[in-house]
Order: structure tokens, then C-alpha cells, then sequence
């Protein structure tokens, strides 16, 4: 119990120290004018309160990653919170605020726009398709996911659950973002926190015991805990999903002094939830060996949901696992939407230029949902941590191009490198096939150096461009 609390006062202290000083090394302005006032088109760009923006953040970024990821990564035990805290404070926190930050500096661009004003045209272009396929894929399971648990409480078929889904989804895609997600977002953002703390409240009315930290991989596999944690629990420590959810915001906020509250604070906000969802899953079980036993990460969210909480935690369970994976969803496919008419300068102020984009996204969209879910997901998890690995190095060119202390974001960004570098080597649907009957610990630490190598490699080349850079303006 003492790790869990101390571990919540961390991150508390995170955003109240660390969070002032990146906000203090990127130079946030008030007396800049914010997108949402100088490009105010009433579609995109609406300037919002910091409270209201800071819920649908949240939310946006949150839905149920912080709660299924969180469940997931507990079967490594506390380490866990090592990871969440640190994470968080140091990498997922400072990952949203500067590419929000750099979004509201740059009008709002989309991350593949940022990614290419910082580290090229090529890399625009990478970035460009992936981002979009990242957003795709994220869309598809958060259709899947809650209409196969729709059609197993009602009965209803699963193809009409998609429908139901896709067409909500459309109507959040194309209407202006304070018409549906401005008015039900912050509604459903304060329910996750209020669930969090109910279950949170609960663990500690109950005197369950949480495993304290220590240096022992518990997982009942034996799975190691590098990089597999870092994969497992993305959006309670750091998620490269956020980076195409944060240029939402940052076309509504009406001042640059809002954007620690908006992006560092909700991804505190997330951390917090994930360090009680982890801290529910070890204890409610009984161990992690009983967390082993029970099931799935939705049976897992709706024993303990109900458990703690009761019917109200029953109905709070389902609007985590149903109505929260919708609400990512559908700022998925809207994120999709932005980046495909940012890189195509298509203006989306008329309404027949929305559902121009957008429906053959969504053509797509529908046609991945009959893939199998496990597939889609798998290459979810690595493709979301790619993205946020890069994003990372964008940040770390603009910050340098600026004689900013770069460090805040280069020490995550080498560390990033590291963690999805070696996990495309050593995980299933990775490169591990070529390694052949070699025994998966020595492919491990195989990977783990590669990992090391291509993140000095990236950091020297950072270097090499930045001098040349500096070179370059002094002339």
C-alpha cells in the first residue's frame, strides 16, 4: 500500500514541479494568440475554457488504455508502478505537452506536419502514412471491442452493433467538435475520473494488500519485463496515440498558459488512473497469480468494477469498457480526418469536404473490423509506441533549433528508441522467427543491444544535423 500511495503523490508532484519547468523550457506565451482565436472557423478551430479542454484531452487520450493496459502490465506486479510513474512524469507527460505545445505553434498542425517542419520532408511523409494507419487501427478496435460486448449483453448481432457504432462515429468525424465531443466528452471524462476514484477509495477502505515494489519480475510466465512492460502499459506512461489527439486541443485552447493544465496534467491525470487500475488488479485477485486465473481484461474490469463498487460499479464498468473505447474511436477517425486535409491543404470548413475525406476512411475502417481483433491489436501496441518514438525526436530538433534545453525530451526519446527497437526484434509478430531455436533470453539481450545501438546511432546523427544546423544560423 505505501508504493501505491507514494507512487500517487509522485506523479502529483510531477505536475506541479516538472511540469512547470518543461512548461518554463518551451517558453509558453500568453500573449500569443492562440489558433482557436486567430483561425476561429467554428468547425475545428472553437476556443474552449481550460477545464472543458482538459476533460476532452483526457478522455481523448485515456478511454480505456489506461485501464486495460494498466490491468495487463499488473501481472509484471509493482514494477508496474515504476514504469507509470517514470514514464509519465519524465515521458509521456512531456510527449503530450510539447507536441500539443508545437501543434499550437504551428496553427494546430497534425503531428505529421510537425514531425516533417522538424525532421524533414521524408520523415513528413513517413509519418503521414503511419500516423493515419495508427489512427485507422485504433479506430477498428475500438469498433470491435465494444460491439462484440454489446452483442453479448443484448443479443443483438454483431454487424449491427458496427452500424450503430460507425454511424456515431461518422456524425463525431464531420460536426464541429463542440456540437457532439464538446458537450458529451466532458461528461464522459469526469465519469472515468470518478470511477478511478471510487475503485481507488475502495482498495483502500477494504485494506487490500498491494504488493510493495521490488526488483522480481513476477509475472506467472516468466515474460520479462523489458521491453515487454513498456509495450503493455502505453497510455498510462506514454502513448504515441496522444501525439494525434493533442492538435485537437491545441486548435481550441484559448491561451498557451492552458496547455500544462491540458496536455501535461490530463496525461498525469491517465497515470494516476492506470497506477489505481494496477493496484486494483494485483490485489483484488489475491496475487498476481489469481489475476492470472480471471480472465480478460473487460471480465477482469467488471469483477473488480463490481466487487468494490457494486451495481453502481457495475454500470461504471460498462460505460469503461463500451462508451469509453467509443469515445477513442471516434477522435480517432477525426484525428484521420485533420491529418489527411492538413497534408492535402483541403479546407473542412464546408461540410461536403468533411465527408469527402472521411468516408473513404471510414470504407476502410469497416472493412479492417472483419479482420481478427487479436491481429489488429498486436500491431497496434508497437505501431502506437513507434509513433510517440518519433514524435519524440521532432521534439527534440525543435526544441534544439530553438537553443532550448533539448534533454527533456532526448533522454525519453533515446530510452523510446531502445524499447521499440528491441521489441520488433524479439516479439512474436516481430523478427524472432529469423533467430530461429535459439532460446528467447539470448534473443532478448540480442535485442536489447540492437536496441542500444540504433538509439546511440540516432542520437549521434541528432547531433551531427544540430551542429551543422547551429553552423548554418551563425552564418
Amino acid at each position: 500500500m505505501v508504493s501505491f500511495i507514494l507512487s500517487i503523490i509522485a506523479l502529483v508532484l510531477g505536475y506541479a514541479i516538472y511540469g512547470k519547468i518543461v512548461d518554463g523550457i518551451f517558453g509558453s506565451d500568453d500573449t500569443k494568440i492562440t489558433p482557436a482565436k486567430r483561425l476561429s472557423d467554428g468547425v475545428d478551430y472553437v476556443e474552449m475554457g481550460w477545464a472543458r479542454a482538459f476533460l476532452i484531452q483526457f478522455l481523448n487520450i485515456a478511454g480505456t488504455g489506461p485501464i486495460f493496459g494498466a490491468v495487463a502490465g499488473a501481472l509484471w506486479g509493482p514494477a508496474a508502478f515504476i514504469w507509470i510513474v517514470f514514464g509519465c512524469i519524465f515521458g509521456g507527460a512531456v510527449h503530450d505537452y510539447l507536441l500539443g505545445m508545437m501543434s499550437v505553434r504551428q496553427d494546430g498542425a497534425s503531428v505529421s506536419e510537425i514531425v516533417g517542419e522538424n525532421l524533414g520532408n521524408i520523415a513528413k511523409q513517413i509519418m503521414r502514412g503511419f500516423s493515419v494507419i495508427l489512427l485507422l487501427l485504433v479506430g477498428v478496435v475500438f469498433i470491435m471491442s465494444p460491439a462484440q460486448i454489446l452483442k453479448d449483453i443484448t443479443g443483438i448481432n454483431y454487424e449491427i452493433w458496427l452500424g450503430v457504432i460507425i454511424i456515431y462515429y461518422l456524425c463525431a468525424t464531420v460536426l464541429p467538435v463542440d456540437k457532439v465531443i464538446g458537450k458529451i466528452y466532458p461528461i464522459f471524462g469526469l465519469s472515468l475520473l470518478i470511477m478511478a476514484i471510487g475503485i481507488g477509495g475502495g482498495i483502500i477502505a477494504k485494506g487490500m494488500e498491494i504488493p510493495e515494489i521490488a526488483f522480481v519480475n513476477m509475472h506467472p510466465a516468466g515474460k520479462s519485463i523489458f521491453p515487454y512492460l513498456c509495450i503493455s502499459i502505453a497510455c498510462g506512461a506514454i502513448s504515441g496515440f496522444h501525439a494525434t489527439q493533442s492538435p485537437m486541443m491545441a486548435r481550441c485552447l484559448r491561451t498557451e498558459k492552458d496547455g500544462r493544465k491540458v496536455f501535461y496534467g490530463a496525461m498525469i491525470a491517465e497515470g494516476i488512473i492506470a497506477l489505481i487500475w494496477a493496484a486494483a488488479a494485483m490485489s483484488f485477485f489475491g496475487g498476481i497469480e489469481g489475476l492470472s486465473q480471471a480472465g480478460s481484461a473487460a471480465v477482469v474490469v467488471n469483477k473488480i468494477s463490481v466487487g468494490i463498487l457494486g451495481k453502481a460499479g457495475g454500470a461504471l464498468a460498462l460505460l469503461g469498457v463500451v462508451a469509453c473505447p467509443i469515445t477513442s474511436g471516434d477522435t480517432a477517425f477525426r484525428s484521420a480526418r485533420l491529418t489527411i486535409a492538413d497534408a492535402l491543404k483541403y479546407k473542412q470548413g464546408p461540410i461536403v469536404n468533411r465527408f469527402i475525406v472521411a468516408i473513404p476512411l471510414f470504407a476502410l475502417g469497416v472493412s479492417l473490423c472483419f479482420i481478427p481483433f487479436a491481429v489488429v491489436w498486436r500491431y497496434f501496441g508497437w505501431s502506437n509506441q513507434t509513433l510517440a518514438t518519433i514524435a519524440l525526436w521532432a521534439a527534440v530538433k525543435y526544441l534544439a533549433n530553438r537553443g532550448k534545453n533539448y534533454w527533456i525530451a532526448l533522454i525519453p526519446a533515446m530510452f523510446m528508441t531502445v524499447v521499440v527497437t528491441s521489441y520488433i526484434i524479439a516479439a512474436p509478430e516481430g523478427f524472432v522467427r529469423f533467430f530461429g531455436d535459439r532460446d528467447i533470453n539470448v534473443i532478448e539481450n540480442i535485442a536489447i543491444i540492437i536496441g542500444i545501438v540504433v538509439s546511440l546511432a540516432c542520437t549521434a546523427a541528432f547531433f551531427m544535423t544540430n551542429k551543422k544546423t547551429n553552423v548554418a544560423s551563425e552564418k
